[in-house]
């Protein structure tokens, strides 16, 4: 047996295409791709969304979304979510313009909370001001 045989094709895609050593969490994230359970590629874009977004762990506790199951960082989440299609795509041979249209299956994140307007700031006063005129 050959050592490309030891491996998936799917797999062998992803390390082709993850090659760099600073490109290693992507080439994991694509084989999760590979490898995940769905039988469609409609179910491997929702596995992946899953894999790669944040969710509060506890409904309605905003705090709870830090306890984190995904890479990240927005940026980080959605190269997470790209990596993992295109293992999905190469599992599933779908051409590689319609992976690079997929949209995770997920609702869209909330607006952010608007930020309230910066407080006036007291005029600085001269140091002279600030020593009282008598000595105790």
């Amino acid at each position: 047996m050959i050592p490309q045989q030891w491996t998936p094709p799917c797999g062998n895609q992803c390390t082709h295409k993850y090659a760099a050593l600073t490109q290693i969490p992507w080439r994991v994230f694509c084989k999760k791709g590979c490898d995940a359970d769905s039988d469609t590629w409609e179910d491997c874009i929702a596995d992946c969304s899953e894999i790669c977004y944040k969710d509060p762990v506890i409904k309605d506790r905003p705090w709870s979304a830090y306890i984190d199951r995904s890479p990240g960082a927005a940026k980080y989440s959605e190269e997470c979510f790209h990596a993992c299609l295109a293992g999905c795509g190469y599992k599933f041979e779908v051409e590689s313009e319609e992976v690079n249209k997929a949209k995770p299956k997920r609702p869209p994140p909330p607006p952010p909370k608007p930020q309230p307007p910066p407080r006036a700031q007291k005029p600085i006063q001269s140091p002279a001001e600030d020593v009282p005129e008598t000595s105790a």
